[in-house]
């Protein structure tokens, strides 16, 4: 007489498709009863309707580099679409507190999603109530998507395309200021530049007044008349001309150092200047950094909830739940029966 396996018995009366005819009556009744509760549960569920926004960052930042540098680079192109970094930069943008503040107070969403202002913990609450209705995200193709789920589509759409705008307000004034910073630094340059370059040609006019004019050529024909006039024995006109070889000598040297130094002060002044007006673009510059491909638009058709995938869901994950639960009635049965025989 041959001995049964006792796991292979066990596997054998166990077979899922016998379990559940065994148990069909049963799982029938709590698969209904999880559907017209699923069902009635999500019918409680407000609607909510989304809304995106889907547009590329652009490439370049700064105005003054893209249309006044005479050798711009193609990177510099106003026109050219952003790169990964640039989204990601875009991305840290949408989630500062600055947009999220502005367009909670502009729509008093405290009061929208019914959140009591007095609680103790209610911007916590309103900004956990935010982040579930409100997603950015960089797509596959390098965009960025914003995602707005509201009971009002009108809202839902005027909030995306709001926090859209606010992207270009936001990084606009966060480029103003830094460029506010470096025009402040080179107006100061530029303004005692100004004023020391002024100082030194009214130097020069005193030189010139005193008849130093171009002193390299006015030595060279000075001596060489002078030493005419003394082989020619006129006497007044060396006397004239030593005169004049005196003031050279005095102020030649101080003279041609200030015009050395006012030549390279005025290149300087040329490039400071350019940089100067490139500094003065950006700290006004008020321009877009983005190319929209699509604006929101009050949606028709909700978007949340879903019912049927939480009636499916729900009756799916109570009959799991039930199988299991017959599944440990069973064998705790079938042990008890064992510990009594």
């Amino acid at each position: 007489m041959t001995t049964q396996d006792p796991q292979r018995s066990e596997f054998d009366s166990s077979n899922f498709i016998i379990f559940l005819l065994k148990w069909r009556k049963q799982l029938i009744i709590v698969g209904f009863l999880a559907a017209l509760v699923s069902a009635g549960v999500s019918l409680m569920i407000t609607n909510k309707y989304q809304s995106t926004v889907i547009f590329f960052p652009a490439q370049n930042s700064s105005l003054s580099k893209a249309v006044m540098t005479m050798d711009a680079a193609a990177k510099n192109d106003i026109s050219t679409f952003g790169e990964e970094e640039q989204a990601e930069a875009m991305l840290q943008i949408l989630n500062s507190d600055n947009i999220k503040w502005r367009i909670w107070s502009k729509y008093d969403l405290m009061n929208h999603y019914e959140i009591d202002p007095t609680g103790d913990f209610a911007n916590t609450e309103l900004g956990q109530t935010w982040e579930s209705n409100v997603n950015y995200k960089r797509t596959e193709f390098n965009s960025i998507r914003i995602d707005v789920l509201d009971t009002d589509p009108k809202m839902a759409a005027d909030i995306a395309n709001d926090i859209a705008a606010l992207v270009d307000s936001t990084k606009n004034k966060m480029l103003r200021d830094r460029a506010s910073q470096a025009l402040s630094v080179i107006e100061d340059e530029y303004n005692n530049l100004t004023t020391y370059m002024q100082e030194l040609d009214d130097s020069l006019t005193v030189l010139r007044r005193k008849g130093v004019q171009e002193y390299d050529k006015q030595i060279e024909q000075i001596t060489k008349v002078y030493y005419e006039a003394i082989a020619a024995n006129k006497q007044g006109v060396v006397r004239e001309l030593e005169s004049q070889l005196d003031t050279l000598a005095k102020y030649g040297s101080a003279y041609k150092s200030m015009t050395e130094n006012l030549e390279f002060l005025r290149e300087r002044f040329v490039l400071l200047r350019g940089k100067y007006d490139e500094v003065k673009v950006d700290a006004n510059q008020n321009i877009t950094h983005k190319f929209v491909v699509n604006e929101a638009q009050p949606q028709e058709k909700k978007a949340y909830p879903v019912r049927w995938l939480i009636v499916v869901v729900s009756t799916m994950s109570a009959l799991l739940l039930a199988v299991l639960v017959i599944i440990g009635v069973e064998n705790y049965q079938r042990f008890a029966n064992q510990i009594k025989d």
